[in-house]
């Protein structure tokens, strides 16, 4: 592994390179058998292999590295597992309808999903490298057990437990269709947010930053490897804007909002559904968008807080009057 140190001392070009040839494996056999089944278990398992990969070829296996990896690890594992159990119960993803048959509009999805997982996982990816960890290629392994190893363990676990039990949540209220038809989903922590496994993700990998900062107090680590863990911030940011702006809310927000106004416009619509678009208003009132809230706290907010602090900003709101009935 020594080539590696010297060519790549972040790894930064080795989990590129390997994240590219996994991804466009994973493309070549959804682009082939024209099916999405293996899409988000690719994107999920290749955080595993990169955490794996850079922990053993750096032989870091120092208290701090292990942990952040192995972290990243059951992370990558839960996601993967279940989205590749929730798209086998539940059928293809709606997300690749209109581009799965348009080969660069497919391959631009999977793109993306190389630049999400390499940037990602920078935390995990710079503090394995040798110029962070290992002595002999000038880096250090600070003692374990910091303040700051112990703020990103627990933000990385209330995270994860809010992703993972926010996810169980919904999946089995589908499967067992306990939500009637013209209510949303507003059980459990879906009643406090509106996207509680975005705001869960989003911790998760603040804390995997945040652990894998180890501190140096004794200069036995050079500026630019400090720099570079530093950097590493991009990885939380990326995430939050992604799930923000991105692929996440964005695409969730408005179409949600329509499906309840048009059920509600529907001449032949009865009882619960006729009222659906008036309760979907009343939950967007009492739920926030993003941070767990219980809704007596957060309903009397005035809208200016709802709108700047708390993230439900005006762009992600549907407009009935660009809607046509008869859609």
């Amino acid at each position: 592994m020594a080539i590696a140190h010297v060519l790549d001392k972040y790894y930064l070009i080795l989990t590129f390179l390997v994240t590219v040839g996994y991804q466009l494996s994973g493309f070549a056999i959804a682009w082939v058998f024209q099916f999405d089944k293996i899409t988000d278990f690719t994107g999920g398992s290749n955080f595993f292999l990169l955490a794996l990969l850079t922990l053993l070829t750096g032989n870091t296996f120092y208290t701090r590295n292990i942990v952040a990896s192995v972290l990243i690890m059951v992370w990558a594992t839960r996601l993967a597992g279940f989205l590749l159990h929730r798209v086998l119960r539940m059928g293809s993803d709606t997300r690749f309808d209109d581009i799965r048959a348009h080969f660069f509009k497919f391959l631009a999805f999977w793109i993306a999903q190389i630049l999400w997982v390499w940037t990602v996982s920078l935390p995990v990816t710079i503090l394995n490298s040798p110029v962070v960890s290992d002595p002999t290629f000038g880096g250090s392994n600070p003692a374990f057990g910091t303040s700051r190893d112990i703020a990103g363990i627990v933000m990385w676990s209330a995270g994860f437990i809010v992703e993972t039990v926010a996810d169980t949540q919904k999946y089995r209220a589908k499967a067992k269709g306990s939500v009637p038809k013209g209510y949303p989903m507003s059980t459990g922590l879906w009643g406090w947010s509106r996207h509680p496994p975005y705001f869960g993700e989003i911790l998760c990998w603040w804390g995997i930053w945040t652990l894998c900062l180890s501190p140096t107090t004794d200069g036995s680590i050079s500026s630019s490897a400090r720099a570079a863990q530093y950097g590493a911030v991009a990885s939380p940011i990326f995430t939050f804007l992604i799930l923000m702006f991105g692929s996440g809310i964005p695409t969730a927000e408005k179409p949600t909002a329509k499906k309840f106004y048009l059920m509600s416009q529907n001449p032949q619509a009865t009882g619960a559904e006729a009222d659906a678009w008036n309760r979907y208003q009343e939950y967007l009132d009492s739920t926030s968008i993003l941070i767990p809230i219980p809704p007596v706290l957060y309903r009397p907010l005035p809208p200016v807080v709802k709108r700047t602090l708390l993230l439900d900003f005006s762009f992600f709101q549907f407009d009935p009057a660009t809607t046509k009935r008869s859609e």
